[in-house]
């Protein structure tokens, strides 16, 4: 088991780069003396950062962009990314959770997340190496 602490990586399916998670500690649990996290950890911007560009038509500005550079090119489909603003719609989906506090069950390393636009997040590296 490998939870995820500040400082995890993520990678939505969308996403041209890794992101970190961040964690404003709401229970004091610290592993690694990181705070960990919990599967309420979905605020874009404050715990999920953005993921580089986005490459999915079904976001609106990538739609729009997409809509004018295809224009532009005279019909031809141009996928155009744009800047990605992650919208988090659910709780991240414990794949099996092990530990439970009082703040909800806590992020591992392969937990994942869905983005309004049709990403799928996961937490890819948990931001905590344990040395023994």
């Amino acid at each position: 088991m490998a939870i995820a602490v500040t400082g995890a990586m993520c990678k939505c399916s969308f996403g041209t780069s890794p992101a970190c998670l961040q964690i404003i500690p709401k229970i004091p649990i610290l592993v690694c003396g990181l705070p960990v996290g919990t599967i309420t950890d979905i605020i874009p911007m404050v715990n999920v950062m953005p993921f580089g560009m986005c490459m999915t038509i079904t976001n609106p500005t990538v739609a729009a962009a997409t809509a004018a550079a295809t224009a532009a090119a005279l019909g031809v489909f141009t996928l155009t990314p744009m800047p990605c603003v992650p919208v988090i719609t659910a709780p991240w989906i414990p794949t099996k959770p092990t530990v439970i506090t009082p703040a909800g069950p806590v992020l591992e390393q392969g937990n994942q997340c869905c983005c309004a636009w049709g990403g799928i997040i996961v937490i890819t590296f948990p931001g905590q190496i344990t040395i023994g």
